[in-house]
């Protein structure tokens, strides 16, 4: 249920919409709403990406997070969340990426899935998504914080709705190395090494992703379905992270290495 009124929503929207423009962090929402529940958050989320559209951006696609259970444990949830994607949020593989458009750049890996049929219902299944995929690509997703992760003054650590508000953290999206058609390996059994400056900073494998990547886009559109929204052909989704999020700063090279999907690369400058 919604506890905020649209004023308070539109006024938190406007915020978080502002600091991202300004790249400056702003006090988690839930010290202002300690009563905010997790359908605000999502309608807070709503207005700012009406902004986003307003100002010319598109809808791309959505991101799926928290979809391991060590994440759900650190922030104290059960369920995943999602974020949305717009085109401005696209950045090519082998970038140069100004470090100093984001707050606190943080770098997690990723598959995405690339629709070419519309995914509806309630009753969606791994098979569904599979069917419904045109191609899964190596992804990784920069992510950011518009509010304070933990309070610089107070050492308030921000909550979930803190973070659904905040766009579920999304901030860009690299697609590279080589799509796939979706029955064409294991998903599950897809992995990466994400390298920081030729350091190993994180491995893992996509089973993370709620034993099956594909699980991550079968639950969010079960939950769009209770609102008569489906996922539409040539939507990008993020299927959620399987490795915790690396830190970067300017002077940060980071590569990406899916083995046999190939690999991505940017540098932070």
């Amino acid at each position: 249920m919604l506890t905020l009124s649209p004023e308070q929503i539109a006024a938190a929207a406007q915020d978080l919409y502002q600091a991202e423009l300004a790249v400056r962090q702003i006090d988690a929402l839930t010290l202002s709403y300690p009563q905010m529940t997790m359908e605000d958050a999502y309608a807070v989320q709503a207005a700012w990406m009406q902004k986003k559209y307003a100002d010319g951006q598109q809808l791309m696609g959505y991101k799926i997070g928290l979809t391991s259970r060590a994440m759900q444990r650190v922030m104290k949830i059960n369920t995943p969340d999602f974020g949305v994607l717009t085109d401005a949020m696209r950045i090519d593989d082998g970038s140069e990426i100004e470090a100093a458009r984001f707050n606190d750049p943080r770098i997690e890996v990723e598959l995405a899935f690339v629709l070419k049929a519309p995914l509806r219902g309630a009753q969606l299944t791994v098979m569904d998504v599979l069917n419904a995929t045109d191609y899964v690509i190596p992804a990784l997703e920069l992510i950011d914080a518009r509010s304070h992760r933990i309070h610089p003054k107070t050492g308030y650590v921000r909550t979930v709705m803190d973070t659904i508000s905040d766009n579920a953290a999304n901030a860009g999206i690299i697609l590279g190395g080589r799509p796939v058609r979706p029955d064409a390996v294991d998903l599950r059994w897809c992995g990466a090494i994400l390298y920081r400056n030729a350091v190993i900073e994180e491995t893992g494998l996509a089973a993370g992703v709620l034993n099956h990547p594909a699980n991550g886009i079968c639950w969010i559109a079960k939950r769009f379905a209770a609102h008569g929204i489906g996922l539409e052909p040539g939507q990008i989704l993020l299927a959620g992270s399987f490795t915790a999020p690396v830190a970067v700063k300017a002077g940060d090279t980071i590569h990406a290495d899916y083995g046999a999907l190939g690999g991505i690369s940017c540098r932070f400058v």
